[in-house]
């Protein structure tokens, strides 16, 4: 294989076939960019090449069968670390066709109960009505068939094509008589119950048979309806070759795999169309803030510019019912906020049916995100949540509806399955279907995800969880020569689980694969065949081979020095004491959190640890980040009309020692081209002022604001500072194209003209954070802000980077050093709260990351970290160890303490493996 891509400087190497290969290397050394932009894209091309190959032998009618000639042939899966769903249709179980099989079981051996009753649902034989005919007694009965309205021409016409049918009496409102007798006042046409009598004969054994015929055929000309009629107790039967309720006849459905499908019409809830929850409005929406007055702009959809008259009808109107507008909302009556909300009088509308009367303008977009404001998502009344219809949720496989089943975890579903009673018929149909199940339930278990329910929305997963997802799929496919590429699928694993992980990978390397992982982790590492490691820096100073082998080999390179023992992260020698200063959280509870009693020691650095789904992210994100900001700001920032929870606590306390809180997950800092880290770090303006300085800027009047490429002014106003066009392509992806007038630029060609260093604006954008801090070295206040970049290992990026191209780590880590460059400015001790900071690092990048951790807490900062990197839990100073398993078997805080003090815990899956890091020969932190 020979790369050349970005900053892969045309290297050659030969790689293994049908073997475990790892991709490691410090941060920004060109390992995804080898993986993914060269190997996947390479091996996609190929395959796509060979099948065009083998269609146009097909279409030349080859005389070897095309079977033959595609042996061997198979494409590259790549697995990457991102989540790319959004729509809320698609969950858990659609994507991991889980439940799609679940819907084939319940088809195929499901019970239909009654949507009225509860009676049980059955069709009905000519053998199983005979039977039941006969069971019933002897005796002279008549076997008929419902003749319907709709046949019911003329009464002539009535009697004419029943002879010609062979019938020769009916029973017409309940009286029998024979066509040849008819009164002549009786009207056929007019009778409300008319029967056509196919047979009459005795109830008994002897005439099973010709029971059964005419049961037969009643049920063909009856349309799949047939009645017996004993003459002697005018008794009656029903019955029906269609699913009906043998109590009630209410009809049953047809019972299908598309019955069971929320995004097929047949199955999905009238009421929330599939969805499983309705958009209602909601008063806490509508009304923010509730010690604010009517003046203040309490009913908030009413505090727009283009509202300002409904302001005035609104005063007005509260006037004239006795409600104070300068009254706090909380302090009115129930009666006048009630008015206020719902009430309609004169030209005054209330809140509520202002909104509604609102959506007749949905189709303009503004109004829709306008109105999607005050709305809230609630649980379907109808369907409980479950998104299927009355008539799907009526089939049940013992007790439960497939609804019931699909609100269950991966674990949960998997223990039913196995403990499932079926009779050796049920068995037999559904045994290959229960084989499937039990299959991929296992893939998501063993790639740690058995705590997911099958209902939740994929949306909602994070990029970790969706990766594995996918890994698992691939295992159900059973594809073999196959190139898988994976992007650090341990991220997001606690250590327990990667062991599991590793094993899958080493059952897809068996099953005839190759399998490419970039990954830092060392376990995985260790594991794999084959090494190839990048640098031996990041960036310009990256892209090159320095291992490429087995890993037992490496020894002289970054990674070969951390797997041999001769670089490692210590174990502090002395930890930072815990108190006296606490974050006391009482009684939380959110999710699978019931109860929950944690204490954060402030100005420490502390490790919130536990298995994936144990409940980290819902303690600190949604219960002591949420009720932080409440306190501290006056408000929380979750957008509960998205479905954002806020966590409930019963006391939180310590919170007046802290001055702010600050959330740095690993979401994009910006999904515009134009943001980027200079930008973001507020460095940029500092360039743009040094470019306004200089002589021939000032000539020319230009100030710092021409130098920006988002306004008007020294931009190209051809791409309006893009550096590229749009180009709409109508049915075809729109394609971007490097603007022509700039030369993908940005700028004017006079304002390029201003020049630092012999280098235009343009040209410093291209610099690397290491080479413009040896370039600005003069310049304090610029330098001061980029080394806070160097910091946190990202020198290898250029000042203009788009930030759309960056990883969730890498956003992560501009946070922090953003964060660190703003610190001197504010006063006051800040509690930083940290998911996963170690996400795409090299343990060289982990050290480094520490150092900037223990900088922040040395500076008075309390820092916070979600973690599953064992080397930063030891240096932590407090560990939360939640657990100790996923879902509904966490949830609660296994231990608190010391490192030490996790590692005696015996319930801590986290301390077992924290364990071996604790000895003395580990109290010393590499250099």
């Amino acid at each position: 294989m020979n790369a050349r891509q970005n900053n892969l400087r045309g290297i050659s190497v030969d790689l293994p076939h049908r073997a475990l290969i790892v991709i490691t290397g410090p941060s920004g050394s060109g390992k995804s960019t080898l993986a993914f932009d060269t190997l996947y894209a390479e091996g996609q091309r190929r395959y796509i090449e060979s099948l065009s190959t083998y269609a146009k032998q097909f279409l030349d009618r080859m005389p070897k069968p095309l079977v033959d000639r595609l042996e061997g042939l198979a494409p590259a899966v790549a697995i990457e670390q991102r989540n790319p769903v959004v729509s809320s249709r698609s969950t858990v179980g659609t994507a991991t066709e889980v439940y799609d099989y679940l819907r084939l079981l319940w088809a195929r051996i499901g019970k239909c109960h009654c949507r009225v009753c509860g009676g049980a649902v059955g069709r009905d034989t000519p053998q199983a009505a005979a039977d039941a005919v006969t069971a019933g007694g002897t005796g002279r009965i008549q076997i008929c068939f419902p003749l319907p309205p709709l046949a019911r021409l003329t009464h002539a016409t009535v009697v004419e094509n029943l002879r010609a049918l062979g019938f020769v009496r009916v029973v017409a409102d309940g009286t029998s008589v024979h066509l040849d007798e008819l009164p002549d006042h009786l009207d056929l046409t007019r009778s409300e119950e008319l029967l056509v009598v196919v047979d009459r004969l005795e109830s008994e054994a002897t005439s099973a048979s010709r029971l059964t015929e005419a049961l037969a055929t009643a049920f063909q000309e009856g349309e799949g309806v047939a009645i017996v009629l004993r003459q002697d107790t005018s008794g009656r039967m029903r019955f029906t070759e269609f699913p009906a309720c043998s109590s009630c006849d209410t009809p049953g459905a047809t019972v299908t795999p598309a019955l069971f499908s929320f995004n097929n019409p047949r199955g999905a809830c009238p009421n929330c169309n599939g969805f499983g929850a309705v958009l209602e409005y909601d008063d806490s929406l509508i009304i923010c803030n509730p010690e604010k007055s009517l003046a203040a702009g309490a009913i908030d959809p009413w505090t727009k510019p283009r509202y300002e008259s409904r302001r005035k009808i609104l005063l007005d109107f509260a006037k004239s019912i006795g409600a104070d507008p300068h009254k706090p909302w909380s302090k009115l009556k129930a009666a006048q906020r009630r008015e206020l909300l719902y009430g309609r009088k004169g030209r005054f509308v209330g809140i509520h049916h202002f909104l509604k009367d609102l959506e007749e303008k949905r189709y303009k977009q503004y109004i829709r995100v306008f109105l999607r404001q005050y709305q809230l998502a609630r649980t379907c009344v109808e369907c409980g949540g479950s998104r299927l219809n009355p008539d799907a949720l009526s089939v049940r496989i013992g007790d439960a509806p497939i609804g019931a089943v699909a609100g269950r975890s991966v674990d949960a579903v998997h223990r039913w399955l196995l403990s499932l009673s079926l009779t050796p018929w049920e068995r037999t149909v559904a045994q290959l279907i229960i084989d499937q199940l039990e299959a991929r339930l296992s893939f998501l278990g063993d790639v740690g995800l058995g705590y997911l329910t099958l209902d939740r929305q994929t949306r909602t997963l994070s990029g970790g969880e969706a990766q594995r997802i996918s890994l698992s799929n691939a295992l159900g496919s059973h594809l073999v020569d196959t190139l898988y590429v994976l992007d650090e699928p341990s991220v997001g694993l606690h250590a327990r689980d990667t062991e599991r992980l590793l094993t899958l990978l080493h059952r897809l390397r068996d099953a005839g694969n190759t399998v490419i992982v970039v990954e830092h982790d060392l376990a995985a590492i260790q594991q794999a065949d084959f090494m190839l490691e990048l640098g031996p820096g990041s960036g310009e100073h990256g892209g090159q081979v320095v291992h490429a082998g087995p890993v037992s080999e490496a020894s002289t390179s970054l990674t070969g020095q951390y797997l041999t023992g001769k670089r490692r992260i210590g174990v502090p020698s002395v930890r930072r004491p815990a108190g006296p200063q606490w974050l006391r959280v009482r009684g939380a509870d959110l999710h699978n959190l019931r109860d929950v009693d944690a204490d954060i020691p402030l100005g420490t650095l502390t490790a919130v640890t536990g298995v994936s789904g144990s409940g980290k992210s819902t303690l600190l994100h949604d219960v002591v980040y949420r009720n932080l900001e409440a306190r501290l700001r006056g408000e929380h920032s979750a957008k509960s009309h998205l479905g954002e929870p806020v966590g409930q606590v019963a006391s939180i306390t310590g919170w007046e020692f802290l001055k702010d809180v600050l959330l740095v997950d690993q979401s994009p800092i910006g999904r515009s081209p134009r943001s980027n880290p200079v930008t973001y770090i507020k460095a940029f303006d500092e360039i743009r002022e040094l470019f306004a300085n200089q002589p021939l800027a000032r000539q020319r009047s230009y100030t710092s604001a021409t130098f920006s490429f988002n306004l008007a002014g020294g931009r190209c106003e051809t791409c309006e500072g893009a550096g590229h066009v749009q180009v709409e392509m109508v049915f075809l992806a729109d394609v971007f194209v490097p603007c022509e007038a700039c030369g993908a630029t940005r700028y004017r060609r006079d304002v390029l003209d201003v020049r630092i260093q012999g280098k235009s604006i343009h040209d410093v954008l291209q610099w690397t954070v290491d080479e413009a801090i040896t370039r600005f070295r003069h310049q304090p206040k610029l330098g001061a802000a980029l080394w806070q970049l160097q910091q946190v290992g990202l020198g290898y990026l250029r000042l203009g980077q788009p930030a759309t191209t960056l990883s969730g780590g890498e956003a992560q880590r501009l946070k922090i050093a953003r964060e660190l460059t703003q610190a001197g400015k504010r006063e006051g001790r800040k509690l930083y709260i940290l998911d996963e900071p170690t996400t795409g690092l090299h343990l060289d990048d982990v050290r480094v990351l520490i150092h900037v951790l223990d900088r922040l807490v040395d500076a008075g900062h309390t820092v916070v970290v979600i973690e599953h990197h064992l080397d930063v839990i030891k240096r932590a100073d407090w560990v939360i160890d939640m657990g100790p398993e996923a879902g509904d078997a966490g949830g609660r805080v296994v231990a608190q303490g010391t490192p030490e003090e996790i590692a005696e815990a015996t319930e801590s899956h986290t301390g077992r493996y924290l364990q071996p890091l604790l000895s003395p020969t580990q109290a010393v932190l590499a250099g």
